[in-house]
């Protein structure tokens, strides 16, 4: 896991068993066809969600039969969110990758319950974090027993509801770590903070963002995509539609071809 370029996708939050499979399905014929990694992500809570009302998903027991069944019937490995150091082990048991959101990086007790699992973990950045600052994370989960470790990178807010991804982020993130350093183009491009309490986001900046994170020499790619984000449940104002995803993975393919020297046909 993460030792070759990977891409992470899938729906933010899970739905119905139909969606997730057809999501999940799609993302399994991508991989099969452009020859690179895919894992399928989803969660089953939305812990930090701004807004009291806001879709959360279908909680850890209904989500791990979700994804389990995503994973037998798709056969990729399945990637998810945990907020609670209770989670951990649980989720162990069915996905092949735990998350540590954002907000929770520096949470030690939540990072140390995932690294003890001996699952790959994937810790996104903090917002307000330097590169740097991302080595005693990955130290706490390295030294609870991870030996499958990435670190991701989604923004850095500039001023107020506003996130900025510094291309040099990359570069810093995996010197710093020694982790693969993964590039999350779809949470990047989030305009959090709104007047009224949701968040917002500029999706038509996604694709160079990504194009750009490649050939600044990112690790994996992070993606949430949909079959019609508009009727998403969350996220929806920053995710990639599904359909478009292919002919952005093949831009991605054509990139990465580039820096390595080699022939493009076509």
């Amino acid at each position: 896991m993460f030792d070759t370029f990977t891409l992470i996708a899938g729906p933010c939050v899970l739905e119905d068993d139909g969606l997730n499979v057809e999501v999940a399905q799609e993302l399994a014929r991508l991989a099969a066809a452009l020859r690179i990694p895919v894992v399928f992500k989803a969660s089953f809570d939305k812990a930090n969600r701004s807004k009291a009302g806001a879709a959360r998903g279908p909680g850890l027991d209904e989500g791990l039969e979700l994804l389990a069944s995503v994973a037998s019937r798709s056969g990729l490995p399945v990637l998810t969110d945990v907020h609670e150091p209770d989670q951990c082990a649980r989720a162990a048991e069915v996905v092949d990758v735990l998350q540590i959101p954002a907000f929770l990086c520096r949470q030690t007790d939540l990072v140390e319950a995932a690294g003890a699992t001996g699952r790959a973990v994937n810790i996104k950045k903090g917002q307000w974090m330097a590169p740097e600052e991302m080595a005693a994370a990955v130290d706490k989960v390295r030294g609870a027993g991870a030996d499958r470790v990435a670190v991701t990178e989604r923004g850095t807010f500039f001023g107020y509801g506003n996130l900025v991804v510094d291309m040099r982020s990359f570069a810093r993130l995996r010197a710093a770590t020694g982790c693969p350093a993964i590039f999350d183009g779809t949470h990047s491009v989030q305009r959090p903070g709104r007047a009224d309490g949701a968040s917002g986001g500029d999706p038509e900046h996604i694709p160079a963002l990504v194009r750009a994170a490649v050939a600044a020499g990112c690790d994996g790619l992070f993606l949430e995509t949909h079959p019609e984000p508009a009727r998403a449940p969350s996220d929806r104002t920053n995710m990639l539609p599904l359909a478009d995803l292919p002919e952005l993975i093949e831009d991605v393919i054509a990139v990465r071809s580039a820096l390595a020297g080699e022939r493009i046909d076509g």
